[in-house]
């Protein structure tokens, strides 16, 4: 058993973990940490789908009573009916963008450039959400409307760019939308559970003939990892958005996207075997 690797799983789950969550895309930072790990190539990126599965059964273990309330009261609670209906509304967007340009996306914008400049970018347009949109309308997930899921399925269909960040966008185009910071954060949480599942789902199917026996322990680790890092980082976010803005995210993706740009010019992105 190889510890370095294992090491190296270790580290990529919890940098997955820290940064799927927050509007800082977790796209940027597995590029540069794989870069520096010497973790890429075809695996690194089957092994960088599968720990999303990590991240995000963290959420579902959070809201697990409400998820399963939601499910169980579905045939005679409007509010249930209300949460799944806005749940699909918000997921057909991206889901079906997704599925049609997932190839020419991969080929064409997964990238060290286009990353860092989405995250410049975004890190603008989080400013400037802050500073100009019109928060309150809607201060709790039970209020949307459909309308308000369909925004945040728009929204979301951007975060097909590497870079861009999932969370920066559903929560940034929920906050456009007249959503609370604090709606609009937990309405992200649960439209990640059916976008990452598909979307790892998808993935892992088209490469699970590349996979062997080995790679186990290193898809094992990486796996624990983000799930208890996710379990951290969900619960900060939730105390979080309560008392404060996003502005330090977006200096952050600013700053780490000028960064990202500069690594590289010295760092040539080049394709390598896990």
């Amino acid at each position: 058993m190889d510890i370095v690797l294992l090491f190296k799983a270790l580290i990529m789950g919890l940098v997955e973990a820290a940064s799927e969550f927050l509007p800082i895309s977790s796209t940027g930072h597995l590029i540069i940490a794989g870069d520096f790990l010497n973790f890429t190539g075809p695996r690194a990126e089957t092994f960088e789908v599968f720990i999303q599965l990590g991240a995000i059964l963290a959420v579902v273990w959070i809201y697990r009573q409400r998820l399963r309330d939601t499910l169980a009261n579905f045939n005679r609670d409007p509010q249930a009916r209300r949460l799944i209906a806005n749940l699909a509304i918000a997921f057909a967007p991206a889901a079906i963008l997704g599925f049609i340009l997932h190839d020419q996306i991969t080929r064409y914008l997964f990238n060290p450039v286009t990353v860092a400049v989405a995250l410049v970018l975004g890190g603008i347009a989080i400013l400037l959400v802050e500073r100009y949109a019109r928060t309150g309308r809607v201060q709790t997930v039970a209020d949307m409307s459909w309308r308000d899921a369909l925004v945040v399925g728009v929204a979301q269909s951007v975060s097909l760019i590497p870079g861009v960040s999932r969370s920066g966008a559903t929560i940034m185009g929920g906050m456009v939308g007249g959503l609370s910071r604090f709606a609009a954060t937990e309405f992200s949480f649960f439209l990640a559970i059916p976008i990452m599942f598909a979307a790892t789902g998808y993935s892992l199917l088209k490469e699970w003939n590349n996979l062997s026996a080995s790679d186990v322990p290193v898809f094992a680790v990486g796996f624990v990892a983000a799930f208890l890092g996710g379990l951290a980082v969900v619960r900060f976010l939730i105390a979080y958005v309560g008392q404060h803005s996003f502005a330090p995210f977006a200096w952050y993706r600013i700053v780490f996207g000028g960064l990202l740009l500069v690594y590289f010019q010295f760092h040539p992105w080049v394709e390598k075997v896990a």
